[in-house]
């Protein structure tokens, strides 16, 4: 199933992007890299169990259900990369990268995805 496809790999981009850089870059960037993968692949993870939860049962209700718990994880996700940027002092350019684990996970599985589906 491509959603545990996904998680499967976001998790391997995680390790691959912590280890990288705790060979080549200095201890802040590498927590970064480390705090703002943690948050988007957490963040993802809690989305889709979100969306999994609302459409398996809709009820009247559920499209404000999803929206409250949207803002929730906004709001918890805005929190952690405060508490990251301020309290622990990572590394700006780590933390953005960290964050991208997700994205460059579904933009590779897209592209790869297209090109197959091509030939």
């Amino acid at each position: 199933m491509l959603p545990a496809q996904i998680g499967r790999r976001n998790w391997i981009i995680f390790a691959i992007l912590v280890a990288l850089s705790a060979f080549w870059q200095s201890l802040p960037f590498t927590l970064g890299v480390a705090g703002g993968g943690m948050v988007s692949i957490i963040s993802y993870r809690w989305l889709h169990r979100s969306l999994t939860r609302t459409l398996a049962r809709p009820t009247p209700s559920s499209p404000r259900s999803f929206q409250v718990r949207y803002l929730l994880r906004l709001t918890a996700v805005g929190l952690f990369i405060y508490v990251l940027l301020d309290r622990v002092g990572v590394h700006p350019l780590g933390l953005a990268l960290g964050l991208s684990v997700v994205m460059i996970n579904i933009l590779g599985t897209t592209a790869a995805r297209a090109f197959r589906h091509r030939g």
